[in-house]
């Protein structure tokens, strides 16, 4: 039996991956769930699952899920908060698997912690891998940790990579559903609403990744990632638009045959896929209707109209602390498109003008990767504050 830490319990990874715990019931005992501070959804979530620790990173709500806690009639859990508490149940040594499902950059830190300790970490926290993804394969070559990733994209090429060694890899590809814009004309782009770009065609995702597949960043963070995960340089790393997102990216390797990974858009596929590995048990995700698939179309993005996907790569040929400026000035970029302080094409200019304004340090360690992130935050709220400058 494994003994799982889920980092981001009640965020749309947490709760997909308790549904894959409760289908697969016997196979994974739940020691730990960590939440920001949705109090009411933990305490039903330890109610079903009888975790021995939670974590607060709230540490005000700990009085709230307390009373939540007996007011459903069950046992409370020992509660320990913040960053502090994130480190403990990474670290310990009643978890086999850590699920690092926490948004951002904040699941930075407890993936590196359980990577340093050995765990195998599945992984849908994108953003380590791009803030640190070159100090996180480092690690894990000495720790023995394995890091397996949730993200479809990535789970699929995973899956695809099991056909053939890395020697003989021709290139990755990536796929990308194109977003709600992919069919809106440039000049209209900053007429867009943010309701328009949550509206995502395909996926239901939370509001930053929502917004980054609007913008064709996430395939770039993504292409970041994948670098790393895989150990593939990025010039052999390509993204094509794929509607239908039936096929969840590919590998084409040297003799010419190209490998793809198809299923449903459901996360509790690659979740499971993650929790099983090696082994492939029965899902509780519906499989492809075959009879319903009319048509599978594949397209070169338009970098042009989507610059993000181009600063990526910039970012990833930079190297050392690039990237993580590169994440932590989207994540500003986003929130204010979200607060519609900036045009949705302002995202792509804001990002673009905090790179350029940052010295990149090569060296990649723990500390100058957060330092690189706080000064990008800074410098892209500044730039954010000054009227219009996002409209330039």
């Amino acid at each position: 039996m494994k003994r799982l830490a889920i980092i981001g319990s009640t965020g749309s990874i947490g709760q997909n991956t308790l549904q894959v715990v409760r289908h697969l019931s016997g196979d994974f005992q739940v020691f730990a769930l960590a939440a920001h501070s949705s109090t009411k959804l933990l305490s039903e979530q330890a109610a079903a699952f009888q975790p021995s620790v939670v974590v607060l990173t709230d540490a005000t709500r700990v009085d709230e899920f307390t009373q939540e806690c007996r007011e459903k009639g069950i046992r409370v859990p020992e509660i320990l908060t913040g960053t502090e508490g994130l480190r403990r149940i990474s670290a310990a040594a009643e978890v086999d698997v850590v699920v690092s499902g926490a948004v951002g950059a904040a699941g930075l830190l407890p993936t590196w912690i359980a990577v340093q300790a050995g765990k195998t970490v599945a992984l849908a926290n994108k953003e380590s891998m791009v803030l640190a993804g070159e100090l996180l394969s480092r690690t894990a070559a000495q720790t023995g940790a394995r890091i397996i990733p949730i993200d479809s994209e990535h789970s699929a090429l995973d899956q695809c990579l099991r056909s053939g060694r890395r020697e003989e890899v021709s290139r990755l590809i990536l796929t990308a559903s194109g977003g709600p814009f992919r069919n809106t004309p440039p000049d209209q782009l900053d007429q867009v609403t943010p309701e328009d770009a949550l509206n995502h065609p395909t996926w239901r995702m939370g509001r930053r990744i929502t917004i980054d597949s609007a913008t064709l960043m996430n395939k770039g963070l993504e292409v970041i990632e994948a670098r790393w995960l895989f150990d593939i340089p990025e010039v052999k790393i390509d993204t094509l638009v794929h509607p239908q997102s039936i096929v969840h990216s590919m590998v084409e390797f040297v003799d010419g045959s190209v490998v793809a990974q198809l299923g449903t858009t459901d996360m509790r596929q690659p979740i499971q896929y993650a929790l099983t590995y090696p082994e492939r048990r029965k899902s509780c995700v519906p499989g492809l209707d075959w009879k319903a698939l009319s048509r599978l179309e594949f397209m070169t993005p338009d970098t042009s109209k989507f610059p993000c996907i181009g600063l990526a790569y910039r970012a990833i040929q930079a190297g050392g602390t690039a990237p993580a400026v590169l994440n932590a000035a989207d994540e500003i970029a986003v929130a204010a498109f979200l607060e519609r302080r900036i045009p949705f094409k302002g995202i792509a200019r804001l990002i673009e003008n905090t790179l350029d304004a940052h010295s990149t340090k090569v060296e990649i360690t723990f500390d100058s990767v957060m330092a690189a992130d706080s000064w990008a935050r800074q410098y892209a709220r500044e730039i954010v504050g000054r009227a219009n400058i996002a409209r330039s």
